[in-house]
């Protein structure tokens, strides 16, 4: 079985969030956007993926176009790990992130889903001894955006628990706002709180230890940059508060130095900017190996969540799905990955076991 056709398909679909647009790049941001990846192979089969989009799926789509579909068609596919490895190697003078990286995690994803067609098996059975899955359903956390302010924190985080919610994260950077979501749910709900990157050294401790009263079950991203793994494990080491981080590593190798720097107790590999399923693996087994907890980056729509869940229904121990609390005006794929009462359930049928509305395909495509 080979490759015939690679194909890029940029989206850009509406949302509200229950707030003012959040800012992005200095502008409002009122769309979700990713670079859906279709592969067909020349015995007819097609598989999905997505590289993370973020308002850059021009520059993906570019990097997919010109390098990584010509690097890919004609491939025999014996298995999705062995091309993803040549076509890294290939190119690496690209850069070992961003764009790159974004295209060949959505290949992936999609080589992926053709190979459990072609077995006849969903992705999660191809990843597990035994063929079953460890869980049926997953429990899944709303991940709030930014708000900023405790009124509409407290508003979104009541509507949160409403929908059946019993895990939320917050993305602010005071303890107020936090604490606002701790006034609402009381000690029974475990809060998250993801900084985004904003202190550097011993700023970074400070805000830590501050954010530490209202009792959070782990804090993101506090360190500025974050590849500065020397803070973030201060922040750890000096606060005795949970730190969780990784979504901006660029590649499976520098999240592996991050776990193994012991600058985390939660790794956050991004199955869709990471490198797909095969460097979410890796991640994976490194952080079996050094007692860390994973807790995947996935505020996704499409293949990038389904793939995650794939890989945590898969996975020895039951960990929660992360999933933009946010409106969407639709979404090709949202039939099959319906969230209801805080839960998801793992598809079953072959490969990543959801199959694209097409009409929806076609409404919310931009090129």
């Amino acid at each position: 079985m080979k490759i015939a056709r690679v194909d890029g398909i940029p989206l850009r679909i509406p949302f509200t969030h229950g707030g003012p647009p959040p800012s992005y790049a200095g502008k409002p941001r009122t769309t979700m956007d990713t670079l859906l990846v279709r592969v067909e192979t020349d015995t007819g089969l097609v598989g999905w993926g997505d590289g993370f989009g973020a308002s850059i799926f021009a520059d993906t789509k570019h990097v997919l176009d010109e390098f990584v579909a010509p690097l890919a068609v004609g491939r025999e596919l014996d298995h999705p790990s062995a091309l993803i490895e040549d076509l890294q190697v290939r190119m690496h003078n690209l850069g070992r992130g961003g764009p790159p990286i974004f295209a060949l995690s959505g290949l992936d994803i999609a080589l992926w889903d053709i190979a459990g067609k072609a077995a006849g098996k969903p992705v999660h059975a191809m990843l597990r001894d035994d063929g079953t899955p460890a869980r049926e359903s997953l429990r899944v956390y709303a991940s709030l955006l930014r708000y900023g302010t405790p009124d509409l924190v407290t508003r979104n985080v009541e509507r949160a628990v409403r929908d059946g919610f019993d895990l939320i994260k917050l993305h602010e950077i005071t303890l107020e706002a936090a604490q606002a979501a701790r006034d609402v749910t009381g000690r029974d709900i475990p809060i998250m709180v993801d900084t985004n990157c904003p202190w550097r050294g011993d700023d970074a401790v400070r805000n830590v230890r501050h954010l530490g009263a209202m009792n959070p079950l782990w804090v993101e991203e506090p360190v500025w940059p974050p590849e500065d793994h020397e803070t973030l494990a201060r922040c750890r080491k000096e606060t005795g508060l949970a730190i969780a981080a990784g979504e901006n590593a660029v590649t499976a190798p520098a999240l592996i130095h991050m776990i193994a720097a012991g600058a985390v107790d939660y790794a956050q590999p991004s199955v869709s900017r990471i490198g797909g399923i095969t460097e979410f693996l890796k991640v994976a087994q490194a952080a079996r190996e050094h007692g860390v907890r994973l807790a995947p980056h996935s505020p996704y729509f499409g293949p990038g969540f389904v793939a995650t869940v794939h890989l945590l229904a898969a996975h020895e121990t039951d960990i929660a799905v992360e999933r933009f609390f946010v409106d969407l005006e639709a979404t090709p794929f949202a039939d099959q990955i319906r969230v209801s009462n805080g839960r998801v359930d793992v598809p079953m049928g072959p490969g990543l076991g959801v199959e694209p509305e097409r009409k929806l395909i076609a409404r919310y495509r931009v090129d």
